[in-house]
């Protein structure tokens, strides 16, 4: 472990194996090291009894459950964009030849107590109940706007700037409801308040469109997909991706303490009594508590079911979306359900998260609207964990730490997160253009 490193990273979740694995392709050398004895850190998939021994210690999982190794709970359950920029980094990376991926049968949104199946097109916004008849024609329209507007194309613009105009100047100029901009903002856009409204059209007009590319991508019920086994596959197969271009991985290094110079520049791992030296240390912000601050805290039900949530056409996979405004909060609640379709639970078993950005005093109750929505509950596991983001200077110390994951069931936050990391490590952009499987194969 003594030598000179281009980089050191702590940790093994999904972000931190993401960049071990972009960094390793990048030719720089790489050390990855982890307190725990397995890979995921904190967005591990956990089996039925990891599960139980990790909330309620000693005690033993019903047997009515059924079997523990049927089971790949994760702990922080996210769909990916069919089309978004997570799966364009496992296909860059090629490391989608280590992963098997199925669609997510269904995308739901609440609305005055109900759920109701996401439309994303003019095509889908004329059949949905969501909306009047009139609202559907002006939906419609501005879902024809979305569809046809390129950037570079000033006549699919209708004469508006995008970058310029609001959100919510865009939704007045087709004279949409607020329960139509809530579905629009909160289900298609996956915004996570409606700080959006007062910011550029822009971004908001970009993301419905990846929605609607991404339901075209697979032409399931929703656009999302999620690999088979859950999500704790994808970290390791990042780090596979580590190891085929010379990444160096350490497992069950206790004690993983940042050495820095008397600049406070970071130079180093100790663990052990030895001391791996690099120029950069990447970690999660369990690693450097010291440089991050607490921004939030999430709370979430993880419950075991023998049936497919109600109202959702049976779908064995669905994400739920309860739009801020419908509750009366500042932050969206999310339901994520899985289950054997995707081989994370064994036959007939549903595994369904609830999860929101706390405000209350009473967190429990403020996933009661969520709750609701599932029916009976064999099991329920409720748990809260901190969120944490950096305020060190990375040009000072060089560091580079995560943010903490939010309570979004989607990728989307997350995988920004790595792509602006990568950028502040590597002073360069990641290129999703280049095809890096030939020289993988070639490694290999």
């Amino acid at each position: 472990m003594d030598e000179e490193y281009d980089v050191i990273v702590l940790g093994t979740g999904l972000k931190e194996c993401i960049l071990s694995g972009l960094l390793s392709v990048d030719r720089l050398k790489v050390l990855h090291m982890d307190r725990n004895d397995y890979y995921g850190g904190a967005s591990a998939s956990l089996t039925l009894n990891q599960l139980w021994q990790k909330f309620h210690g000693d005690a033993k999982p019903p047997p009515s459950l059924g079997s523990n190794r049927d089971y790949n709970v994760d702990l922080i359950p996210k769909f990916m964009m069919a089309n978004g920029t997570l799966v364009r980094v496992l296909i860059h990376t090629d490391v989608t030849k280590y992963l098997s991926f199925k669609a997510v049968d269904g995308s739901y949104v609440f609305k005055q107590g109900k759920i109701y199946k996401v439309p994303a097109t003019d095509v889908e916004a004329l059949k949905s109940p969501l909306m009047g008849l009139f609202e559907k024609r002006r939906a419609r329209k501005f879902f024809i706007y979305v569809q046809n507007y390129e950037e570079k194309e000033p006549k699919t613009h209708d004469g508006l700037d995008l970058r310029r105009v609001t959100a919510k100047e865009l939704f007045a100029k087709f004279g949409l409801e607020d329960n139509t901009i809530d579905f629009i903002g909160h289900a298609l856009a996956l915004h996570r308040d409606d700080d959006y409204l007062h910011q550029p059209a822009y971004e908001t007009v970009m993301k419905v469109k990846l929605y609607a590319d991404s339901l075209a991508r697979f032409a399931g019920g929703s656009p999302y997909i999620y690999p088979l086994y859950g999500l704790g596959e994808l970290p390791q197969a990042f780090a596979r991706l580590s190891a085929v271009y010379g990444g160096t991985y350490m497992l069950s290094k206790p004690d993983c303490k940042v050495e820095f110079d008397e600049m406070g520049q970071a130079v180093g791992v100790t663990s052990e009594g030895e001391t791996a030296r690099a120029k950069k240390i990447v970690c999660d912000p369990s690693y450097l508590p010291n440089k991050v601050k607490k921004v939030g805290k999430v709370v979430r039900a993880i419950c075991i079911m023998s049936h497919p949530i109600p109202d959702t056409d049976n779908s064995t996979s669905v994400q739920i979306i309860l739009p801020q405004k419908q509750l009366n909060r500042k932050s969206d609640v999310y339901v994520f359900c899985c289950s054997f379709s995707h081989n994370v639970a064994p036959k007939g078993k549903y595994i369904a998260f609830v999860s929101t950005e706390a405000e209350t005093e009473n967190p429990e109750e403020e996933l009661r609207a969520g709750l609701r929505l599932l029916g009976p509950v064999d099991e329920q596991i409720i748990d809260f964990y901190d969120r944490y983001e950096p305020v060190n200077e990375e040009s000072l110390d060089h560091c580079y730490i995560s943010k903490s994951y939010d309570p979004t069931t989607h990728f989307e936050t997350t995988i920004a997160d790595v792509l602006q990391m990568y950028t502040r490590i590597t002073g360069k952009e990641l290129d999703l253009s280049v095809d890096l499987s030939a020289a993988s194969a070639a490694e290999e």
